[in-house]
């Protein structure tokens, strides 16, 4: 008798460590995630002052615009939560989405070479980050789970696991359904 309670005292020793350990290498996956999209920002964050400055040089009557660009970018490189940082990147891509409006009015502009590659450096920075945020918000919901999952809620509320939060910047117009008249 006596062995069978040493057994499954030793049984749930165990499996408690094996939680502990799979919700610490969780939250480094987190973590590790979090600095990749925070890699991506900072090259966002880089390359928007030089697509301001060559737009500026042809478009000097949008000053609120460019304003309002680096106000956001400021309040993206200043964020010190997922949610801060979700909320300045949303506005900053709503602005940039102004810009490249702006840019259509000018052809000469838009056959500017160095614009040219700013613009497709910031698309390539773009599909990055959206890879990076994907990853980070896999790593998220898996953490999560096993965070929420019984009974290894137990054990992460012993070491006092707190569930992450998501991180989306998508306009909610992208979400939006799109209206077709016929």
């Amino acid at each position: 008798m006596s062995v069978i309670i040493i057994s499954l005292i030793i049984l749930t020793i165990v499996y408690f460590i094996y939680i502990y350990n799979t919700l610490i290498r969780l939250r480094t996956m987190v973590n590790e995630a979090w600095s990749g999209i925070d890699v991506q920002l900072q090259k966002r964050h880089d390359l928007i002052p030089a697509i301001v400055k060559v737009v500026q040089g042809y478009a000097s009557h949008e000053k609120n615009l460019f304003e309002s660009i680096t106000k956001l970018r400021s309040q993206g490189i200043a964020a010190d939560n997922v949610k801060e940082q979700e909320a300045a990147e949303v506005g900053l891509s709503k602005a940039l989405g102004s810009l490249f409006v702006v840019v259509e009015n000018y052809p000469e502009l838009k056959a500017n070479q160095n614009f040219l590659e700013l613009q497709q450096e910031l698309s390539m920075v773009e599909n990055d980050l959206q890879r990076a945020r994907r990853y980070y918000n896999g790593s998220v919901r898996n953490y999560n789970i096993l965070i929420e999952q019984f009974p290894s809620m137990f054990v992460a509320r012993a070491a006092n696991h707190t569930q992450k939060e998501f991180f989306d910047i998508q306009n909610e117009t992208e979400r939006a359904m799109p209206v077709v008249n016929l």
